[in-house]
Order: structure tokens, then sequence, then C-alpha cells
């Protein structure tokens, strides 16, 4: 902490970086990762606000703040040349891409190939996900962007193992930075539970848009078992339905799991929250909940911001062992358990709920380890990382 109390204090020149992604109001998690990471760079970078170029669908027209300079039409690969003119137009130091496949356009996102060639400054992409074979079409998309952009942000230290070891990317081009937090403090849930009318009751939880990967079912046959040794228990299944999958099949995930409560007869221990969940919603309901729980179902996926938020809250955290949970969780910090394995959910619930000891100390420990993540500590990280970028590129 004193570290980052005394580059706060260090005075650096402006830098004018545009950020290409979706943003809010986008239902999507990445675009609220960038709402967050660029408001919390702002603070320090407060003469050089951070421009966005939003990636949109066809169609699609959001209302977008003032910050969304530019719109990128995702299937039109016209639209990112001409954004890559804009860019050589413009006064920006350079360009940072939050990448995941599913936003950009082409095969697996392909045109983002085309947009980096075109563009004439350094270009940095933060991978949210590195497919496990490199040799497959989007593995062979990453490649290929790792080895024409200046600099790759990864969250974890075993996604820059895989792309040096895998992908062949340089190692002086990767840093780590992790998934950003709130800077929240350590309490208990007594009086968020008796605000939002949980008083008594053991809160489980998760907060994220709903999808059949994240595997909430399990979690629900878990509680089944929970109620059985802690009647009091209740799970809160929080956050709106995917909108792709909404726009694809409608709310058919929720009405099975809303069906596989009512046969497991728990409908007074499991709530859903069908909404979409601001960052200061979010915060209060983690503040709520005992235990948070990340049934997920792909072992490779390697960031989760709720978890992370989780983290930053000093929660309980129970997990199945995908790359980010393995990686943030180890060293007692949580609880991994076997993948689609609802049994071992319940018996760790349950071991949790009669080691109040354990349980704290481990609450303690995610704590501490959370305070290296909270959003002005990565914000700092970010501007050394441009810095660094920007000045190797004027050396070539």
């Amino acid at each position: 902490m004193n570290a980052v109390l005394r580059k706060l204090g260090k005075k650096r020149k402006p830098i004018r970086v545009i950020y290409v992604s979706t943003y809010i109001p986008q239902k999507c998690g990445i675009a609220t990762f960038t709402k967050d990471v660029t408001n919390a760079i702002n603070m320090l970078n407060p003469y050089a606000l951070a421009e966005i170029m939003a990636v949109i669908k066809q169609g699609e027209n959001p209302d977008f703040p003032w910050e969304v300079k530019y719109k990128i039409e995702k299937e039109n690969l016209n639209s990112y040349l001409e954004a890559a003119k804009y860019i050589n137009n413009s006064g920006a130091n350079a360009v940072m891409m939050e990448f995941e496949f599913g936003i950009f356009g082409g095969n697996c996102g392909e045109y983002v190939i085309a947009f980096v060639k075109a563009i004439k400054k350094p270009v940095i992409i933060t991978c949210h996900t590195i497919p496990e074979d490199p040799g497959s079409t989007y593995g062979n998309v990453l490649r290929k962007l790792c080895l024409l952009v200046s600099g790759v942000v990864v969250m974890m230290e075993q996604s820059e193992k895989k792309l040096v070891a895998d992908y062949g990317v340089e190692r002086k081009k990767i840093v780590v930075i992790p998934h950003g937090t709130p800077d929240l403090p350590f309490t208990t849930t007594d009086r968020f539970k008796k605000n939002k009318g949980l008083g008594g009751r053991f809160v489980l939880g998760n907060i994220n848009l709903v999808s059949e990967n994240k595997g909430l079912e399990y979690t629900i046959e878990a509680v089944a078992k929970v109620a059985e040794v802690i009647p009091e228990v209740l799970y809160l299944a929080i956050g709106q339905t995917h909108p792709g999958i909404l726009a694809d099949v409608g709310e058919k995930y929720r009405n099975f799991l809303k069906q596989r409560v009512k046969e497991l007869g728990i409908q007074k221990n499991v709530r859903f929250v069908n909404e979409y969940v601001s960052l200061e919603n979010l915060v209060v309901w983690l503040q709520t909940m005992d235990v948070y729980i990340t049934p997920y179902l792909d072992p490779q996926q390697s960031s989760s911001g709720a978890l992370a938020y989780a983290l930053g809250a000093g929660k309980s955290c129970i997990s199945t062992p995908y790359s980010y949970a393995e990686e943030v969780l180890a060293k007692g910090r949580g609880v991994l358990v076997p993948f689609r394995d609802s049994q071992a959910i319940a018996k760790a619930v349950i071991d949790l709920y009669e080691n109040k000891n354990r349980k704290m100390l481990a609450q303690k420990r995610v704590y501490e380890y959370g305070r290296h993540m909270t959003w002005s500590a990565v914000a700092l990280q970010h501007l050394d990382m441009f810095e660094m970028v920007i000045k190797r590129n004027k050396l070539k």
C-alpha cells in the first residue's frame, strides 16, 4: 500500500488513450469492466480523460454517455477500417482494446486483425479469454493479434505462462494486472441483511448474467441438501438472463431453474432477482451474503468480475476450479469443489456454517488479498503499462 501511495504522488504527463470495447448501457460484463477501469484511470489521469470507441451490433443504438466518441459496427469490416483512420488522425498516445471473442465481428472475431494492422499507434489488448487450443480458429485469431500488438494484459499469472508457452508471445509484451474491485470496508452482514429484509437468514448467492454455462442448477440442488441441516438458508440468484440468450431462446434456462426449485420443494430457500445489477446495488447485495458461490462450468474461464468483487468484499467463496478461481482462491482463500457436483457444494456450505472461526479466517485472507485489486491500484498499473509501451514504441 505504501508503494501505491508513493505512485499516487508521482507526477506524470497526461496519457491520451482510446479504449475499444462494449460500454454501458450495453448489458455486458466487458462493458461494465471498461466503465469501471476507465473511471479509475480518469481519477489519476484527469487531464486526458478516457475516450471510448464502442462496438455495437447492427440496428443497436444505445444511449451512450458523452465519453463514447465513436461507434464501430460489429459485423461491418469497413467500419473497423474507418475507425482506424479516426484513431490515426487523433492525438491519442495509445489504444486499449478489451478483447473478448464475442464482442468483435468476423469469424471468431477476426476483424480485429485487419483493424489493428491499420492502426499506426501502439495497441494494447486485455485478454479476457484465452482458448485452451492455440491451433483452434479462436486460438489462431488470438495468436495473430498478440503478435501484432505492442502490449498484452492478462489477469492471472497462469494466463501469462500460457501465452508464452502455447501462443509464443514474448514475455516482455505481457503485463499481469488483476481484475479490479471497489475499495470496500470489511464488515459483517447483519445491517445489510436487515435492510433487505433478510435478518436471521444464512445467505448464499451469486450475481451474474444468467446463462447455462453458469451451472446454477448445481447450487440449487446443493441448497436442497443444505436446507436439511440449515433450514434458514437462502440462496439469491441475482441477475438478468444474458441478452444474447434472451434473444435466441428467451427464459428457457431460468424457467428450468425455477422448475427445479419447485421439484425440490425449496421455494422458501431460493430467490431469483431478475434484474441487471448496477455497481451500487451489486455491492449492497454482496454485503448481505455469507457465502459467495460460482459453480461455473467452463474450466478455461480466465476472469470473473463477480468473483473478483466478492474477494474485494471479503466474502467466503466456494467455486468450481475454473482457471481464474483456481488462482485467486488458492492458499486457503476459498473452497474449490469439483465441476457439476452439488453434493460437494452442499458439504462446503455446511462446513463453513459449522466452522465459524475457519470461515472468518478465510474471509480475512480473501480481504487482504483483495487490497491489491482495488480499482485505484489497478488504474496505477494500467498507467505504468501505458508509459512503458509508449516509451518502448518510440525507441523502435
